[in-house]
């Protein structure tokens, strides 16, 4: 295995980070990286927010589902899917765009979360974790204000960045879905219960099956941050709709 798939199988995602500062070097290696990574058109239908002020990292800390160590990050990146920059270009220029619609939503939520995975491989090369923050889909209302994000401006993922601690380095990294599950040829091939068993099971441990898969529906996919999840994205989404 070379070096590249020996970090990219390495990497897990690090919430306790070491009172080390990044150098502006190792961020610019970061953030030029994200710029680097492949791209609708070569349009890089994003924009990132270096997120410098403590306070607004206060605030996401608290927003995002109250996780204290965003605030202790001392590299925090938000990768925002822009329908809006190339629109205001195109309409400045006497283009008469239409407005931006939802396939254009999501070619740029691609866009930015490319980006994004490309500053979260950089980072780990230099010795840096991070960790993503899902819940900044969150809280609409809060973030489009706290932000300043225009309508055509929909956040696609929070990043937070720092040298591991110790105790981060050497936990063990969750184990990934067999292939056999995750790869299907030519064609989606819907699962049946006991294959789906077979690929959820590990998670489970000592517990049986049905009372984990249970207990963590309860506590992801019908938990209040996911329906409010939901509701914020049906918000963004609502510019971008007939």
């Amino acid at each position: 295995m070379n070096e590249v798939l020996s970090q990219l199988h390495a990497r897990k995602s690090v919430r306790a980070f070491l009172d080390r500062p990044i150098s502006p070097e190792a961020r610019r290696a970061i953030l030029e990286a994200a710029c680097a990574a492949p791209t609708a058109g070569n349009q890089q239908l994003y924009t990132i927010l270096d997120i410098t002020d403590q306070a607004v990292k206060d605030t996401l800390a608290d927003t995002c589902d109250h996780q204290p160590f965003i605030a202790q990050a001392p590299l925090v990146l938000l990768f925002c899917a822009d329908c809006q920059k190339w629109y205001d270009a195109f309409a400045a220029g006497g283009c008469s765009p239409r407005r931006p619609g939802p396939g254009d939503l999501w070619l740029a939520l691609s866009d930015a979360n490319i980006a994004a995975q490309n500053a979260v491989t950089a980072a780990w090369s230099l010795g840096i974790g991070s960790c993503y923050i899902g819940d900044i889909l969150e809280q609409v209302e809060t973030h489009r204000t706290l932000l300043r994000l225009p309508e055509y401006v929909v956040p696609a993922a929070l990043l937070v960045f720092g040298y591991p601690t110790q105790q981060q380095q050497e936990r063990e990294k969750p184990r990934r879905r067999a292939l056999e599950h995750i790869v299907h040829e030519n064609a989606y091939r819907r699962m049946e219960p006991a294959e789906l068993e077979a690929m959820l099971a590990d998670n489970a441990g000592a517990r049986p099956y049905g009372a984990w898969l249970d207990a963590f529906c309860k506590r992801k996919y019908n938990s209040d941050f996911s329906r409010e999840m939901s509701r914020s994205m049906a918000e963004y989404l609502k510019p971008f709709l007939p």
